[in-house]
């Protein structure tokens, strides 16, 4: 069973990909990886401050009202700030490679502890899920996968919704998505997700 560190890393770098603005090529071949000079900074800077890693995955008027928790060891999670405008936001998950906080409404966060969990999320509650930083994931097809099929997906900006089948006909999906445009995370389970990229 995946730790509750690495199943908040998925939250972070999963599917649930849908942010603001235009598309990003970060997760294409051709597209240059970050360097892990510049990893290890942001991941310096996170174990610094939570919060304000937390705040980075949203618009600034989104995470400055939103609560902000963390994940404990034994997988609870700690409030770190308590929140007014119903948007949760964690702070980058130092178990996945890259940089990658997230920040939900109320039904995504719903739908992340259930994958979390290992339950069923709730049927056509649609979520919408902030990683304005980016993220990885081991898998687009295994919701629980802790190795890279191949490589790890990399993700840049986007956005997720999460919690809808039928906002999904139509778009693409399988093992090897091209993150420049939308795509299904995660197809065929019950933690299929939209991510959509944004810049």
């Amino acid at each position: 069973m995946r730790s509750s560190r690495t199943a908040l890393s998925f939250l972070a770098a999963t599917g649930l990909a849908v942010t603001l603005a235009g598309c990003s090529k970060a997760g294409n071949p051709e597209a240059p990886a970050p360097t892990p000079t510049a990893d290890a900074a942001a991941a310096a800077a996170d174990a610094s401050d939570p919060i304000k890693s937390a705040m980075s995955a949203a618009p600034a008027s989104v995470g400055a009202k939103a609560a902000v928790v963390m994940a404990n060891a034994d997988g609870s999670m700690k409030t770190l700030r308590e929140g007014t405008n119903g948007f949760t936001c964690m702070p980058d998950n130092p178990a996945t490679p890259g940089h990658d906080p997230m920040c939900m409404d109320g039904n995504a966060m719903e739908w992340a502890m259930a994958w979390m969990g290992h339950k069923t999320p709730p049927a056509e509650k649609p979520g919408f899920m902030y990683m304005l930083e980016g993220g990885t994931d081991a898998s687009n097809t295994d919701p629980y996968s802790t190795k890279p099929d191949k490589d790890w997906i990399k993700t840049g900006p986007h956005v997720m919704v999460v919690g809808s089948k039928a906002l999904l006909a139509g778009y693409p999906s399988g093992p090897n998505p091209d993150t420049s445009a939308p795509y299904v995370m995660w197809a065929g389970t019950p933690y299929e997700h939209l991510m959509v990229p944004v810049s």
